[in-house]
């Protein structure tokens, strides 16, 4: 089934009621309750929306916030980087490209050794597919 143009009441029958408000209607979910922060299995963390790979195991690290952090997706033709301002900051929203699911947000203090960049991903938004 292709997810890319489904109706918000369709989006609402394929997810679960945590996972839509998540996914599309950018919410988060509290830091250290999500299945994937301290994941440490070798594979690829695709969106649980619409399957998109997004993230390689390779580029995850421990960033001490509660959520899954990454340095980059796995090619970055498949997110989306948008400004938010939502929450009295501005901040840049990661969204799935294929489906415009949100994923959480990016944020410059990652490790510097490997670009600066810390992808800060929900884990509702995320399934993953081990190697």
């Amino acid at each position: 089934m292709d997810k890319s143009n489904l109706t918000e009441e369709e989006w609402k029958t394929c997810l679960t009621p945590e996972q839509y408000k998540v996914l599309r209607k950018a919410g988060t979910e509290a830091a250290f309750t999500g299945k994937y922060y301290k994941h440490h299995e070798t594979g690829m963390y695709v969106c649980a929306a619409c399957g998109q790979e997004l993230f390689s195991s390779d580029t995850k690290f421990d960033s001490g916030t509660g959520w899954p952090s990454f340095t980059e997706p796995v090619n970055r033709e498949l997110v989306e980087l948008k400004e938010d301002k939502s929450h009295g900051m501005i901040r840049t929203e990661v969204l799935c490209k294929n489906c415009g699911s949100h994923l959480g947000h990016v944020f410059p203090d990652g490790p510097k050794e490997k670009g600066g960049q810390r992808y800060c991903i929900n884990s509702l938004s995320l399934d993953f597919k081990k190697s």
